[in-house]
């Protein structure tokens, strides 16, 4: 897999609070002489950025960070803490909120902040703000994962701001799908999107699923008696304890549960089945791999997922990230040989299409601004 060196990356996608155009000069966003801002189909102000300025203002980082906020996590654990110092803003791990019992190597809390910091480049390139990222920049601090430099962009695509206008209608969706429509375009639009170097796509053939039920029923066994596993579960699940967790609308039904049985097993909800007509999930399952287990391929793979989690929202597809296949080493060995080569499975994710007419899963709730994001005094 090759390596990138850290730069300025065209990430992502609309700004979720404004777009802004910049001028045809290459002046950059903002320009007075003919650049253009429109208000961004949410309905949020437009923010002006002067393209002298090489630092986005506290309100552009404040809304870009509420933004990556809404990345998903491991049962809703949020695990990223930042620090704006008016210069660079920087990313750590906050190990308060991780489930050591879950997560015993700390993957899934480093995955979690990678998709936070692609969801926060995304924002702010649809924002007029290219960024610049340097990986696990401290070596005596390894909760330090990352600083964010920027630059003004002379460019936004409209596809960068179909992204970033999908991170607030995205959702993890845990009921069943029908096959992704029109799969094959869509499928060489991620493989073109994703940087190797972050994450190697590989979408799993079907038959892949008679191996990774029966592995998917296995962990669920084998969590049963694991009492640390089940404290946590019940902890972080069903209800909702200072805006973190998963709620018990995000939950779904044994009958549900069944018809998706690749599934992490969840505590379940009663209720009338939802999407009856749907008898198995039929969605298309894919795969992001990194060459090791480092931290810093973690953190890129977690970026790569956030693109593509993003880009399938913007499409109009239905996502919901899997991580329990790889909490295990047995169950992770079946994952790996579905896909062959040396490739260190970090994630898989069912992607596809659900009906138009459906109920939209409700936006489970983040940590407030306060409780991620410090402003610090830059160092001298």
């Amino acid at each position: 897999m090759r390596r990138r060196a850290s730069g300025f990356a065209l990430l992502s996608a609309r700004w979720a609070v404004a777009d802004v155009t910049g001028c045809r000069a290459g002046h950059g966003p903002g320009c007075p002489r003919i650049g253009v801002q429109r208000p961004s189909a949410l309905g949020f102000a437009a923010p002006t950025v002067e393209y002298m300025n090489s630092i986005p203002s506290h309100t552009v980082i404040e809304k870009a960070v509420l933004l990556a906020g809404r990345a998903p996590s491991l049962h809703n654990s949020q695990p990223w803490q930042w620090i704006f110092d008016g210069v660079t803003l920087q990313l750590f791990v906050a190990r308060e909120r991780s489930l050591p019992n879950t997560d015993s190597t700390g993957r899934q809390s480093i995955l979690g902040c990678g998709i936070a910091l692609g969801h926060l480049r995304a924002a702010l390139v649809a924002a007029g703000w290219r960024t610049g990222v340097s990986w696990l920049p401290d070596p005596n601090h390894r909760d330090h994962l990352a600083t964010v430099r920027f630059a003004p962009a002379l460019i936004v695509t409209e596809a960068e701001r179909d992204r970033a206008d999908a991170i607030l209608r995205r959702r993890t969706d845990r009921l069943p799908f029908d096959p992704p429509a029109n799969w094959d375009r869509a499928e060489t639009v991620l493989r073109s999107i994703i940087d190797p170097s972050d994450a190697v796509f590989e979408v799993l053939p079907e038959h892949s699923r008679r191996e990774l039920a029966p592995a998917a029923r296995l962990t669920a066994d084998l969590r049963r008696h694991d009492s640390g596993y089940q404290a946590e579960l019940q902890w972080w699940t069903g209800h909702v304890t200072g805006a973190t967790g998963i709620p018990a609308s995000a939950l779904t039904s044994a009958q549900e549960q069944e018809r998706v049985p690749v599934g992490r097993s969840l505590p379940v909800t009663s209720g009338t089945p939802r999407r009856p007509d749907r008898e198995i999930d039929r969605s298309v399952l894919v795969a992001l791999s990194t060459d090791t287990d480092r931290t810093d391929d973690v953190l890129r793979c977690g970026e790569a997922l956030s693109t593509l989690l993003l880009e399938c929202t913007a499409a109009g597809y239905a996502t919901c990230p899997l991580t329990h296949l790889i909490e295990f080493p047995r169950s992770r060995s079946v994952v790996r040989d579905l896909l062959g080569g040396d490739w260190q499975p970090q994630v898989l994710v069912r992607i596809g299409s659900v009906p138009e007419n459906r109920e939209e899963p409700e936006p489970t709730p983040r940590l407030p601004l306060s409780a991620i994001l410090r402003t610090v005094a830059p160092q001298v």
